[in-house]
C-alpha cells in the first residue's frame, strides 16, 4: 500500500474509533457540522492567499477530516459511504474529460470548460439551466463572477474589453445620476457587476483583489494605530495619520 493509501485508512479508522467512542464525535450531524466546515474553507482560502505551504497542509487536512466525517454518518443512514463518494467524483471527471478519455479535441482551457459544462447541461437531461450550478449561498462578488463565467461560455458576452469598460462607465453615471436611495442601490449594484465582469476580462480574481486590499488597509492603519502615541488615534490630527499611512505605504510587509 502506498504512503497516500495508508495515510487515509489510518484517517478513516481514526474516524470510526471517534464516532464510535467520543461523546463530541457521537453527536455530531451534517447541519451541527456544516458551520464548522464552512469556517474551515474559509481558514483555507486564507492559507491560500498567504501561499504558506504548512497553513496550507494543515487546513486541507482538516477539511478532509470533514469530508470523511460527512461519508461515516451517511454511511450509518445506509445511504453511501467514502468509496461511493470517490467512485462518483472520478466518474465524474472521467465523463467531463472526453479529450482525456474520449476521441474529443479540446485544444484550450477555454474549450475544456465549454466541453465541461455541456455535459452537464446534457446530463441534467433538460431540467437542468446554465446558472443552476452556482450555489446561492456563495458570497455575492463570487456568485457574480462565477455567473458570468458560465454565461460567457455560451457566447452570452461583449466582443472586446472596450466595450465592457464602456458598460463600467456607463453605469457609474447612472449611480452618480441616481437620487432615490433604491435607485443609488440597485445602480450601485450594477456598476459592482460590470466592474467584475471588467475584472473578468482582464483575469483578475476581483475576490482576491479585493481581499489584498482588505490586508493592506488593515496593515496601514494599525501601523498608524501602533505609533498614535498616548491620546490615541482620536487626539491624532488627520494629517499626522496621512503622514503615518503613507510611511505604512514604504513598510515591507505592506501588500
Amino acid at each position: 500500500m502506498t504512503p497516500q493509501l495508508t495515510a487515509f485508512q489510518r484517517l478513516l479508522t481514526i474516524m470510526d474509533e471517534l464516532r464510535e467512542q467520543c461523546p463530541w464525535d457521537r453527536k455530531q450531524t451534517f447541519l451541527s457540522l456544516r458551520k464548522l466546515t464552512i469556517e474551515e474553507t474559509y481558514e483555507l482560502a486564507n492559507e491560500l492567499l498567504s501561499e504558506d505551504l504548512e497553513g496550507i497542509k494543515e487546513e486541507v487536512g482538516d477539511l478532509l477530516l470533514h469530508m470523511v466525517f460527512y461519508a461515516r454518518i451517511a454511511s450509518e443512514r445506509g445511504a453511501w459511504d467514502i468509496a461511493d463518494a470517490l467512485n462518483a467524483v472520478c466518474d465524474k471527471l472521467v465523463e467531463r474529460h472526453p479529450h482525456i478519455y474520449g476521441d474529443v479535441v479540446a485544444e484550450d482551457a477555454a474549450a475544456v470548460k465549454r466541453n465541461w459544462e455541456q455535459i452537464k447541461l446534457a446530463r441534467g437531461g433538460g431540467k437542468k439551466t446554465v446558472l443552476s450550478g452556482v450555489p446561492t449561498a456563495l458570497p455575492a462578488m463570487v456568485k457574480a463572477m462565477r455567473m458570468q463565467e458560465k454565461t460567457a461560455q455560451f457566447g452570452f458576452d461583449w466582443d472586446n474589453v472596450n466595450q465592457v469598460w464602456d458598460k463600467v462607465r456607463e453605469e457609474m453615471d447612472e449611480f452618480h445620476a441616481a437620487d432615490s436611495a433604491a435607485e443609488q442601490e440597485a445602480e450601485f449594484g450594477d456598476l459592482l457587476f460590470s466592474l467584475i465582469n471588467y475584472a473578468r476580462w482582464r483575469g483578475i480574481d476581483p475576490e482576491t483583489a479585493l481581499e489584498r486590499t482588505n490586508r493592506k488597509f488593515r496593515f496601514r492603519f494599525e501601523h498608524v494605530e501602533q505609533r498614535a502615541g498616548a491620546g490615541g488615534l482620536a487626539a491624532m490630527p488627520l494629517a499626522e495619520m496621512e503622514k503615518l499611512w503613507q510611511e505604512a505605504k514604504t513598510l515591507p510587509a505592506d501588500r
